[in-house]
């Protein structure tokens, strides 16, 4: 199964994918809102975890591809699989790209086709979104989508690298 928009394919993840992944992980650029950069082992962990979810439900975080098969990000809908999340049980919509994807808008196209596919084949009722406050360019991508900001749900969290401060959108069918 497939998702496609006029520029990219919205896919499952194969082995073969690891190496763009583990590649777009690494960049200090694009992790810096997540503390950081994963090495090999903790995106492998982070891989297995998104193909394992989107084989299981047949939605989740999907492998965004541009047309002719170069390798863009990811995107997709996925359960927050922390235990005791500051916001409980959820669906939470999330994407990453690699830098040479950025300012094109393939992470908005992206986004919305997963949205639009979680609430029309899925049938979710309610998906987050949530991100660092620094983080200018997920926010200007919640806007785009338009997702609805939730003051009331904006939280703080201790990850494995440190205490992070989530602001909270929500999107509804």
């Amino acid at each position: 199964m497939n998702i496609v928009t006029p520029r990219l394919r919205l896919r499952f993840w194969q082995d073969a994918d690891r190496v763009a992944f583990a590649a777009m992980n690494a960049d200090p650029e694009v992790m810096a809102d997540l503390g950081g950069p994963l090495d090999v082992s903790e995106s492998d962990a982070k891989f297995d975890r998104y193909a394992a979810a989107l084989h299981e439900r047949s939605f989740g975080r999907w492998l965004v591809e541009t047309h002719d098969g170069n390798f863009v990000g990811y995107t997709g809908v996925l359960k927050a699989h922390r235990p005791n999340h500051p916001l409980g049980e959820h669906f939470e919509i999330g994407w990453r790209l690699i830098r040479t994807a950025w300012g094109k808008g393939y992470a908005t196209e992206a986004a919305k086709a997963a949205l639009e596919d979680a609430f029309t084949r899925v049938r979710l009722q309610e998906v987050l979104a949530y991100t660092a406050p620094e983080n200018a360019r997920s926010r200007a991508v919640m806007e785009r989508l338009a997702l609805k900001r939730d003051p009331s749900r904006d939280f703080t969290a201790q990850y494995d690298k440190g205490v992070w401060r989530g602001l909270v959108w929500y999107a509804r069918p």
